[in-house]
């Protein structure tokens, strides 16, 4: 069913590319300048312009429905979860470090006596 729908959403997206090619420039960029408007006389809608609404739309309702599927299918876990299998650790792999080793080091102050850790100097 995703692929079926994946295959229309990107169909569709390969003809609107080309339907909005194939529509006339009125001029300034982002509608600038182009006298009149979408609800205007001048600008009813051309075939090419109902062709472009009803492409964008259908390429809307794909979009959703591939969202739709794909939350669906992620509500069951994750990729790996799927796979089933355990990841093998290599013979000569190095031991895990313990939780000690992998914090910050800390130096003593030498008078108040306890452990300090080293970070950064304020900005301020």
């Amino acid at each position: 069913m995703q692929n079926v729908v994946l295959v229309i959403h990107l169909i569709l997206a390969l003809f609107l590319i080309g339907v909005v090619l194939l529509q006339r420039s009125e001029g300034g960029g982002l509608g600038i300048g182009g006298g009149g408007g979408v609800m205007s006389a001048r600008g009813a809608a051309t075939a090419l312009g109902k062709l472009t609404w009803a492409l964008a739309i259908a390429f809307i309702g794909t979009s959703i429905t591939l969202t739709i599927i794909a939350a669906e299918q992620s509500a069951t876990g994750s990729v790996i979860d799927r796979l089933g299998t355990e990841v093998p650790m290599p013979e000569n792999a190095p031991p895990v470090p313990a939780p000690s080793e992998l914090t910050p080091p800390v130096e003593s102050a030498p008078d108040s006596g306890p452990v300090v850790p080293l970070v950064p100097p304020r900005a301020d």
